[in-house]
């Protein structure tokens, strides 16, 4: 059975626990970080029972489950849905998309989603996040059936994007990693190895101000979990607690424009031109969030024994 776990604030000081039925049985230690809790405090976590529950879990202030000393790693144009609507051919994408998000762009699930000033094409994207079970150093062939070996478990992550700095400019670090663009939580769900193979079973779903925008399995991955470990690990290394966010489906409020608008782009404009236009149509799209709006994202297998929570974060203005 799913263990989930909890990083709170209570009496001042961030603590860690296990939640029964909206009541949270505190962990005996102190953890700095989510590398902490993996490597000292798994065992007792698995250990807990509804009997230790003394905390409400809605009396108290959910934390991001990740800290921020560690790795954010990110995949992009990783969902079939997600590339078509990007205007390409999900049999094409050739190769794993690789980049890194900031550590202190970390939020929790509640927090407010600040949009800097300059930015005016916000966006959302519903991630299934992973996190390291234990370091993974050097070139390692990690298996299907081997997830539970590496990774102790799952979290939801919203990564939100600047798309106007992140496309004109072409930087997917600077466009995503300001600071709450990166709401993560608000349970950190611990897996068997059983539940480990019920990954493409987990639904995402987000929606804006109660509309329904983005609603897919994540089975609808290209490259799946355990293909990023094995080329995550050429790269260079991992550890406990560090978070791949595995990419998002279709959805989000940045669409490609027709074949036609694309071909016009591609010959006949120059690039300065070409963004220009792009944030001016942008501008007009409804679907980009704006200060006010409230964002949730939930993922869960349809049986819900599955739950990773829910996240509601409100778009505010810097």
């Amino acid at each position: 059975m799913a263990t989930t776990v909890v990083r709170y604030q209570h009496e001042g000081k961030p603590a860690w626990g296990v939640v029964h039925e909206r009541r949270i049985a505190p962990l005996s230690r102190h953890y700095a970080s989510t590398a902490d809790f993996i490597n000292e405090g798994i065992d007792e976590a698995h250990a807990s029972t509804p009997a230790q529950a003394l905390l409400a879990l809605d009396r108290v202030a959910l934390l991001s489950p990740i800290t921020g000393d560690r790795q954010f790693l990110c995949q992009g144009t990783n969902y079939a849905s997600h590339v078509r609507e990007s205007g390409m051919d999900p049999t094409r994408i050739g190769f794993n998309t690789l980049f890194t998000k900031a550590p202190s762009s970390l939020a929790s699930a509640h927090d407010d989603v600040v949009r800097p000033a300059h930015v005016r094409l916000l966006d959302y994207e519903i991630e299934l996040g992973l996190v390291m079970r234990r370091s993974l150093r050097g070139a390692t062939t990690v298996g299907n059936g081997e997830l539970h070996h590496w990774l102790a478990g799952v979290t939801i992550v919203n990564d939100i994007s600047a798309r106007d700095v992140q496309l004109p400019q072409g930087q997917f670090y600077k466009g995503k990693s300001y600071r709450t663009f990166g709401p993560a939580g608000p349970y950190l769900l611990l897996l068997s190895a059983e539940e480990w193979l019920r990954w493409p079973e987990l639904r995402m779903r987000l929606a804006v101000n109660g509309q329904l925008r983005q609603d897919s399995y994540c089975g609808d991955m290209i490259y799946k979990p355990y293909q990023t470990l094995t080329e995550l690990s050429a790269l260079h290394d991992l550890d406990a607690g560090d978070l791949i966010a595995t990419g998002t489906p279709a959805g989000c409020a940045a669409r490609a424009p027709g074949k036609l608008a694309l071909w016009a782009m591609k010959h006949l404009l120059s690039d300065a031109t070409k963004w220009s236009l792009f944030i001016q149509k942008g501008l007009d799209n409804p679907a980009y969030l704006r200060p006010g709006d409230v964002i949730t994202a939930a993922i869960r297998s349809d049986d819900g024994r599955l739950d990773l929570g829910e996240q509601r974060n409100r778009v505010v203005a810097a």
